[in-house]
């Protein structure tokens, strides 16, 4: 579903990915870790297509990225760290606007938006402005709009920042659900308990390098994924 190829990316005289590499499956959970700076955002905003890159290539349901992105981005979501939303309009008017720009009917926009938002609680506060939502309540008002399209590819930067541990198990269910689905969700997260129970596969990046990827059990083997990560880490150092 989601396929990356040798892909470097820079910033001037910065080298923020380096000839990485990865490949994800349809109903597989792929969690992407690495300190702030080891180039996860960057990676995840050149395969939804908003950032050129030098080489490589990224394939997007076997679609290449560079060759057809609309196309691409209408088979994927994403949902950056900090989510820009248009804080004038009510919540129900950014959903619809959001399900207009993936061409929705409306009984099954009206079936997801009424679905998710109850199983996030924010029903009742669709009809208030955006920019009287508290962060959780943006955080969880993007997450109903990156989900109810049901993608084929979700993609996700830091996504439990913001959500309390209620609305977390919730999304983690929305995540597994999706996969069961036929669905992809590659997602960037700092919390390594969570990755470590909720991913089928994990790649560990430093310094724009790869530096370790499989299934969960073969990256943390018989230690902990914090224990692996922290050692890799003081390796690549």
């Amino acid at each position: 579903m989601l396929k990356i190829e040798h892909l470097t990316k820079r910033y001037g005289d910065k080298l923020a990915v380096d000839d990485l590499s990865i490949e994800i499956k349809s109903g597989e959970i792929y969690g992407f870790i690495g300190h702030n700076g080891a180039g996860k955002t960057t990676t995840i905003k050149c395969s939804c297509g908003l950032l050129e890159f030098e080489s490589g290539e990224i394939y997007v349901d076997g679609i290449s990225i560079k060759d057809d992105p609309i196309e691409c981005k209408r088979r994927l979501s994403y949902l950056p760290d900090n989510p820009d939303l248009y804080d004038f309009m009510p919540g129900i008017k950014y959903l619809n606007f959001v399900a207009d720009i993936y061409g929705m009917e409306v009984e099954e926009r009206d079936k997801q938006i009424h679905k998710l938002a109850d199983m996030f609680g924010i029903t009742k506060d669709l009809a208030q402005p955006i920019n009287s939502y508290s962060h959780g309540m943006k955080q969880k008002l993007a997450l109903i709009s990156a989900f109810m399209h049901k993608p084929k590819l979700v993609l996700l930067d830091e996504p439990f920042v913001g959500l309390d541990p209620v609305a977390a198990h919730r999304m983690k269910e929305e995540m597994k659900e999706a996969c069961k689905d036929g669905a992809a969700v590659f997602f960037s997260t700092h919390v390594l308990e969570v990755a470590e129970k909720l991913c089928d596969k994990i790649a560990i990046i430093s310094g724009g390098k790869l530096i370790a990827s499989g299934t969960t059990d073969e990256v943390r083997g018989n230690v902990s994924l914090e224990e692996v990560f922290l050692e890799l880490e003081e390796k690549n150092v």
